[in-house]
């Protein structure tokens, strides 16, 4: 459809197979061009191939080698951090805009409810599953009143933790305490993840205690409520666990922040989970689910610029 353009997947595990299909059921101004791999036995090259799009399982090169690769306006890469500055380097030669589903933060980090709209990059990095959860929450507090120090913890079923999620535990704490800071406005951040191992799986919950300055409660709690609105306009099964709890820090008794000395004010603790659509593992995996719902709502906004502004390699009619 002329309203419409290509965009190839590289990295067909579990977020890449459900980001394909959400870009197929859900895609507003996207449609699949291409699946990227390295594995030819992999189950979501199977998949795209049984839909009819185009695949290769020679990584990036095989990429640009695609007939369908001159069509190709944006790509997502749901690799690893290592092998994301490669595939950057690549992309960017040709033209490609890239969002960026590993903790790589080559380019700017972008949560939708934070800071989609003023971020115009070539290379739009979605800081992580738990930064996605959580930092819209501490920028909820942020606007109410100055953050001292923000503490997360991301628990999630070690099912939907895969190759890639494994292999770049370091990288999601860093990035995710790197973006506490930077898009959650807090002084000091830092990052936990908990890989449950539970059966039945359990369902994404993540954890947030926010110390900030003294500020009325109320506010604090209707800033938070508004957050979790916007997140849920494009995940629908992000929600509170329990209501907002509060504790506040006398300046006789304050708590010793590392890198910051005594703080005292109000401690706002928010408790959430991640339920996911269930497009292609189950809806315990929200880890997944807000991952790749982000992608898309950063990719159509990107869309829609290239459109309006007559620039998609996709769309001939236009240049």
């Amino acid at each position: 459809m002329a309203n419409k353009l290509k965009v190839a997947i590289i990295g067909p595990g579990n977020i890449g197979t459900d980001l394909m299909i959400k870009v197929m059921r859900n895609g507003k101004h996207l449609e699949m061009g291409a699946m990227v791999g390295v594995d030819p036995k992999s189950d979501g090259l199977a998949r795209a191939e049984r839909f009819g799009i185009a695949t290769t399982a020679d990584g990036i090169e095989g990429l640009v080698q695609l007939g369908v690769f001159s069509d190709i306006d944006i790509v997502f890469d749901a690799t690893s951090a290592g092998a994301h500055k490669r595939h950057n380097e690549v992309l960017q030669a040709h033209g490609v805009q890239v969002i960026d589903l590993t903790p790589a933060a080559i380019g700017p980090y972008v949560i939708p409810a934070i800071n989609l709209d003023a971020e115009n990059a070539s290379n739009m990095n979605m800081v992580t599953c738990g930064g996605q959860a959580t930092i819209p929450m501490v920028a909820a507090v942020s606007r109410v009143a100055r953050v001292h120090y923000a503490e997360i913890v991301a628990s999630i079923s070690s099912k939907s933790a895969g190759p890639g999620t494994r292999a770049n535990i370091d990288e999601f704490t860093e990035t995710t305490r790197a973006a506490i800071e930077k898009l959650g406005g807090a002084a000091r951040g830092k990052a936990i993840i908990v890989l449950n191992p539970a059966e039945p799986p359990l369902i994404m919950r993540d954890t947030v205690f926010v110390l900030s300055e003294a500020a009325d409660q109320a506010a604090v709690e209707a800033s938070i409520a508004q957050m979790v609105a916007s997140v849920q306009a494009y995940v629908p099964g992000y929600r509170l666990k329990q209501r907002v709890q509060f504790d506040v820090i006398p300046a006789d008794r304050p708590l010793n922040v590392p890198g910051l000395g005594l703080r005292h004010g109000l401690k706002t603790s928010v408790y959430l989970e991640v339920e996911g659509a269930a497009h292609y593992l189950p809806a315990y995996a929200g880890n997944l689910d807000i991952m790749t719902s982000a992608a898309l709502a950063c990719a159509e906004l990107m869309a829609q610029r290239r459109i309006a502004s007559g620039i998609a390699r996709g769309l001939k009619e236009l240049a």
